[in-house]
């Protein structure tokens, strides 16, 4: 039996357990969780984290586990082995997508997809940071897909792991103010607030790791500096036909697109994904609007240059007509 062969049975076979599970995951809820953990006596730990660890694996609900953490634990151990067992569960994930189909992706591949991959390898741990705390894909799935990116597996443990904290730290505080609730402990009031605070504060994170992304932004003495050195470096020019060739002028080789038509031209630059591009405009404003449209298309290096062409024509340096 080939390589190959045994690739597709263990798919087949992964296949089958998810839709078994999927069509049982009505029963999974936190009381069903309560109950196999608390027979599992002093093993209730690693119980928990092996069903954790399994249900990320079978595309079951992440959330009702880490709720289940804080009833049955409480908020520190609940977050310590609610994090583990996600954790592990992520790499199981990764480590199957990538056995599985990370061949078949590199050789089937088309230039577009490829070019892809480069940029979310090149991102790296900033990526897997930005996906962990904006939840845009669910989280069961992102696991997998990123398993068939080029992401080294030790940063995307490490990074899955600390940038996961967040949200296993409220989700596991909502369970224990739960349970405080219904129990009528005295840190009723407490629990409930710390975590209404925990899960309110999720919803500035996206805001937060926009910025935590973001890399400084270069000015024209970098950008000069780039130029005379030889470097490959794309100088994008994001005004209008007459501001670029008016009696302002242009950096010399500049590449003219008015941001304006980004949206119809934009495919004009599907050969510079991977390659260094520094936006001008008369100041940095429409320059840095065209940088977030390039970031958000898969470019992996554009950046709006700061002052632009009024910061280049105060240092006396020459421009094209």
């Amino acid at each position: 039996m080939n390589r190959n062969t045994v690739r597709w049975l263990l798919g087949l076979a992964l296949v089958s357990v998810i839709g078994l599970a999927v069509a049982w995951r009505d029963r999974f809820d936190v009381a069903a969780l309560q109950t196999w953990v608390e027979s599992a006596g002093s093993a209730a730990p690693l119980v928990f984290i092996a069903l954790y660890a399994a249900a990320t694996v079978l595309f079951l609900p992440g959330s009702v586990i880490t709720l289940a953490g804080g009833v049955l634990f409480g908020p520190i151990w609940g977050t310590l082995w609610s994090l583990t067992g996600a954790t592990l569960g992520a790499a199981l994930a990764f480590l199957i997508a990538r056995y599985l189909g990370g061949d078949w992706i590199a050789r089937r591949a088309g230039p577009r997809l490829s070019r892809l991959n480069d940029g979310v390898a090149a991102e790296g741990w900033r990526f897997i940071a930005f996906v962990r705390l904006v939840p845009l894909f669910p989280f069961n799935l992102l696991n997998y897909a990123l398993g068939l990116t080029r992401i080294a597996f030790l940063p995307y443990v490490l990074a899955s792991a600390l940038f996961m904290l967040p949200g296993a730290l409220a989700f596991t505080w909502l369970g224990y103010a739960g349970r405080e609730a219904l129990s009528g402990g005295e840190g009723t009031v407490r629990a409930i607030l710390i975590a209404l605070a925990l899960v309110t504060s999720m919803a500035f994170l996206p805001r937060w790791i926009r910025k935590f992304r973001a890399k400084p932004m270069p000015d024209v003495a970098e950008l000069k500096r780039q130029l005379d050195a030889g470097e490959e470096v794309l100088v994008l020019d994001v005004r209008g036909a007459s501001e670029f060739t008016g009696e302002g002028g242009h950096i010399s080789g500049a590449l003219n697109l008015a941001l304006e038509d980004f949206p119809k031209r934009m495919a004009e630059l599907e050969d510079y994904k991977q390659s260094t591009i520094r936006l001008v405009c008369r100041t940095d404003r429409r320059s840095a609007q065209a940088a977030q449209l390039l970031t958000a298309a898969g470019f992996i290096d554009a950046q709006p240059v700061r002052g632009g062409m009024t910061a280049w024509h105060a240092k006396g340096w020459p421009s094209a007509q």
